[in-house]
Protein backbone atom coordinates (compact mmCIF):
# COMPACT_ATOMS: atom_id res chain seq x y z
CA UNK A 1 0.00 0.00 0.00
CA UNK A 2 1.82 3.12 -1.09
CA UNK A 3 1.62 6.20 1.40
CA UNK A 4 0.15 9.38 0.21
CA UNK A 5 1.41 13.22 1.40
CA UNK A 6 -1.87 15.32 0.95
CA UNK A 7 -1.03 19.24 0.57
CA UNK A 8 -3.62 21.13 1.55
CA UNK A 9 -3.44 25.32 2.28
CA UNK A 10 -7.55 25.84 3.32
CA UNK A 11 -10.41 23.76 4.60
CA UNK A 12 -9.21 20.74 2.52
CA UNK A 13 -12.84 19.05 1.29
CA UNK A 14 -10.73 17.25 -1.45
CA UNK A 15 -7.58 16.10 1.54
CA UNK A 16 -11.24 14.55 3.72
CA UNK A 17 -13.19 13.47 0.43
CA UNK A 18 -9.56 10.99 -0.42
CA UNK A 19 -9.44 10.23 2.71
CA UNK A 20 -13.26 9.20 3.29
CA UNK A 21 -12.60 7.36 -0.24
CA UNK A 22 -9.61 5.30 1.40
CA UNK A 23 -11.56 4.47 4.14
CA UNK A 24 -14.28 2.90 2.26
CA UNK A 25 -12.05 0.72 0.27
CA UNK A 26 -12.03 3.00 -2.92
CA UNK A 27 -8.35 4.07 -3.12
CA UNK A 28 -5.74 1.50 -2.24
CA UNK A 29 -3.65 3.79 -0.15
CA UNK A 30 -2.53 5.77 3.31
CA UNK A 31 -2.50 9.27 4.04
CA UNK A 32 0.55 9.63 5.62
CA UNK A 33 0.73 12.90 6.53
CA UNK A 34 -0.70 16.52 6.07
CA UNK A 35 1.43 19.25 4.73
CA UNK A 36 0.15 22.76 5.45
CA UNK A 37 1.59 26.75 4.52
CA UNK A 38 -1.16 27.46 7.16
CA UNK A 39 -1.27 26.72 10.58
CA UNK A 40 -5.23 27.47 11.24
CA UNK A 41 -5.93 25.70 7.71
CA UNK A 42 -9.48 24.12 8.19
CA UNK A 43 -7.67 20.44 6.86
CA UNK A 44 -5.54 20.56 10.06
CA UNK A 45 -8.73 19.81 12.51
CA UNK A 46 -9.75 17.19 10.17
CA UNK A 47 -6.16 15.56 10.33
CA UNK A 48 -5.43 15.90 13.95
CA UNK A 49 -9.34 14.55 14.33
CA UNK A 50 -8.04 11.55 12.62
CA UNK A 51 -4.58 11.03 13.48
CA UNK A 52 -2.54 12.16 10.87
CA UNK A 53 0.61 13.76 11.77
CA UNK A 54 0.19 17.72 10.39
CA UNK A 55 3.24 19.83 9.45
CA UNK A 56 3.04 23.48 8.94
CA UNK A 57 5.51 24.87 6.91
CA UNK A 58 4.78 28.09 5.77
CA UNK A 59 7.57 28.75 2.73
CA UNK A 60 8.59 32.51 4.35
CA UNK A 61 10.30 30.79 7.05
CA UNK A 62 13.05 29.66 5.08
CA UNK A 63 15.89 31.30 3.53
CA UNK A 64 15.18 30.22 -0.04
CA UNK A 65 13.03 27.61 -2.17
CA UNK A 66 15.28 25.46 -1.82
CA UNK A 67 15.64 24.93 1.77
CA UNK A 68 12.07 24.72 1.79
CA UNK A 69 12.10 22.00 -0.67
CA UNK A 70 15.48 20.66 1.96
CA UNK A 71 12.27 20.32 4.74
CA UNK A 72 9.74 19.25 2.96
CA UNK A 73 11.80 16.33 1.23
CA UNK A 74 13.15 15.49 4.60
CA UNK A 75 9.07 14.95 6.40
CA UNK A 76 8.78 13.32 2.95
CA UNK A 77 11.37 10.24 3.16
CA UNK A 78 10.47 9.87 6.95
CA UNK A 79 6.77 8.84 6.20
CA UNK A 80 8.30 6.74 2.82
CA UNK A 81 5.94 8.89 0.64
CA UNK A 82 5.30 7.72 -2.65
CA UNK A 83 3.22 10.19 -3.91
CA UNK A 84 1.93 13.68 -3.11
CA UNK A 85 -1.55 15.03 -3.44
CA UNK A 86 -2.01 18.26 -3.72
CA UNK A 87 -5.45 19.55 -2.60
CA UNK A 88 -6.32 22.98 -2.97
CA UNK A 89 -2.51 23.95 -2.05
CA UNK A 90 -1.91 27.58 -3.50
CA UNK A 91 2.02 27.64 -2.99
CA UNK A 92 4.39 26.80 -5.79
CA UNK A 93 6.15 23.42 -5.17
CA UNK A 94 9.76 23.97 -5.07
CA UNK A 95 11.80 22.18 -8.01
CA UNK A 96 13.44 19.91 -5.83
CA UNK A 97 10.70 18.46 -5.03
CA UNK A 98 9.41 18.69 -7.98
CA UNK A 99 12.55 16.34 -9.47
CA UNK A 100 12.38 14.49 -6.37
CA UNK A 101 8.91 13.02 -6.96
CA UNK A 102 8.94 13.41 -11.15
CA UNK A 103 5.51 12.03 -12.53
CA UNK A 104 4.65 11.13 -8.50
CA UNK A 105 2.68 14.94 -7.92
CA UNK A 106 -0.87 15.37 -8.39
CA UNK A 107 -3.37 18.45 -8.62
CA UNK A 108 -7.08 19.43 -9.90
CA UNK A 109 -7.77 22.41 -11.57
CA UNK A 110 -11.49 23.62 -11.39
CA UNK A 111 -11.48 24.24 -15.12
CA UNK A 112 -10.52 22.29 -18.64
CA UNK A 113 -6.59 23.22 -18.73
CA UNK A 114 -4.62 24.49 -20.51
CA UNK A 115 -7.48 26.95 -20.88
CA UNK A 116 -7.50 29.12 -17.44
CA UNK A 117 -4.41 27.97 -15.75
CA UNK A 118 -1.33 29.71 -14.93
CA UNK A 119 -0.30 31.60 -11.98
CA UNK A 120 -2.52 33.27 -9.41
CA UNK A 121 -6.06 31.05 -11.08
CA UNK A 122 -7.11 28.88 -8.25
CA UNK A 123 -10.41 28.91 -6.82
CA UNK A 124 -12.68 31.87 -8.13
CA UNK A 125 -10.33 33.32 -9.78
CA UNK A 126 -10.65 30.56 -12.20
CA UNK A 127 -14.39 30.47 -12.05
CA UNK A 128 -14.63 34.77 -12.97
CA UNK A 129 -12.94 33.94 -15.61
CA UNK A 130 -14.70 31.04 -17.33
CA UNK A 131 -17.69 33.09 -16.42
CA UNK A 132 -16.58 36.35 -18.21
CA UNK A 133 -15.28 34.64 -21.51
CA UNK A 134 -19.18 33.15 -21.81
CA UNK A 135 -18.04 29.70 -21.70
CA UNK A 136 -20.76 26.98 -22.27
CA UNK A 137 -18.60 24.39 -20.64
CA UNK A 138 -15.96 24.41 -18.07
CA UNK A 139 -14.89 21.11 -15.79
CA UNK A 140 -12.05 19.35 -13.75
CA UNK A 141 -8.86 18.29 -14.84
CA UNK A 142 -6.73 16.18 -12.51
CA UNK A 143 -2.75 16.38 -14.32
CA UNK A 144 0.62 15.26 -12.98
CA UNK A 145 2.84 18.30 -11.77
CA UNK A 146 5.73 20.57 -13.10
CA UNK A 147 7.98 23.03 -12.15
CA UNK A 148 5.27 25.70 -14.47
CA UNK A 149 1.76 26.16 -13.23
CA UNK A 150 -0.83 23.87 -14.46
CA UNK A 151 0.81 22.81 -17.23
CA UNK A 152 1.90 19.28 -16.19
CA UNK A 153 0.50 16.19 -18.07
CA UNK A 154 -3.36 15.55 -18.21
CA UNK A 155 -4.46 12.49 -16.26
CA UNK A 156 -8.39 12.81 -16.81
CA UNK A 157 -10.98 15.75 -17.64
CA UNK A 158 -14.47 15.85 -16.89
CA UNK A 159 -16.77 18.48 -18.71
CA UNK A 160 -19.97 19.97 -17.31
CA UNK A 161 -22.30 22.38 -18.64
CA UNK A 162 -22.30 25.98 -17.23
CA UNK A 163 -24.95 27.97 -19.55
CA UNK A 164 -27.28 28.10 -16.95
CA UNK A 165 -24.86 29.33 -14.34
CA UNK A 166 -25.67 32.84 -13.82
CA UNK A 167 -22.66 34.07 -11.83
CA UNK A 168 -18.92 32.67 -11.03
CA UNK A 169 -20.48 31.13 -8.14
CA UNK A 170 -22.57 29.21 -9.68
CA UNK A 171 -19.87 27.74 -11.92
CA UNK A 172 -18.06 26.82 -8.86
CA UNK A 173 -21.06 24.94 -6.98
CA UNK A 174 -21.68 23.53 -10.32
CA UNK A 175 -17.97 22.08 -11.09
CA UNK A 176 -17.37 21.24 -7.50
CA UNK A 177 -20.12 18.80 -7.83
CA UNK A 178 -17.96 16.54 -10.36
CA UNK A 179 -14.40 17.59 -8.69
CA UNK A 180 -14.44 15.36 -5.51
CA UNK A 181 -15.42 12.42 -7.31
CA UNK A 182 -12.77 12.51 -10.23
CA UNK A 183 -9.67 13.20 -8.02
CA UNK A 184 -10.56 9.95 -6.07
CA UNK A 185 -11.49 8.42 -9.18
CA UNK A 186 -8.23 9.54 -10.69
CA UNK A 187 -5.98 8.89 -7.76
CA UNK A 188 -7.27 5.54 -6.80
CA UNK A 189 -6.40 4.56 -10.84
CA UNK A 190 -2.87 5.99 -11.19
CA UNK A 191 -1.79 4.17 -7.92
CA UNK A 192 -2.39 1.12 -9.15
CA UNK A 193 -1.76 1.11 -12.89
CA UNK A 194 1.37 1.62 -15.25
CA UNK A 195 1.33 4.62 -17.66
CA UNK A 196 3.08 6.54 -20.31
CA UNK A 197 3.06 10.05 -21.01
CA UNK A 198 2.62 11.30 -24.74
CA UNK A 199 2.09 14.48 -26.21
CA UNK A 200 1.62 15.92 -22.84
CA UNK A 201 -1.15 13.29 -21.54
CA UNK A 202 -1.01 10.07 -19.12
CA UNK A 203 -1.58 7.27 -21.25
CA UNK A 204 -2.26 4.29 -19.12
CA UNK A 205 -1.29 0.54 -20.09
CA UNK A 206 -3.74 -0.77 -22.65
CA UNK A 207 -5.77 -3.37 -20.18
CA UNK A 208 -5.48 -1.28 -17.01
CA UNK A 209 -8.43 -0.56 -14.81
Amino acid sequence: MKNLAVFASGRGSNFINIHKNIIRGKISAKIACLVTDKFNAGAVEYAKTNSIPVYSLPPKDYQSQEHFGQALLKILADHNISWIILAGYLKMIPENVVRGFSNKILNIHPALLPSFGGKGMYGMNVHRAVFESGAKISGVTVHLVNEVYDSGPIVMQKTVSIENCQSPEEIAQTVLKIEHKLYSEAIGKILINPFRIDHNQVIFTEGSG
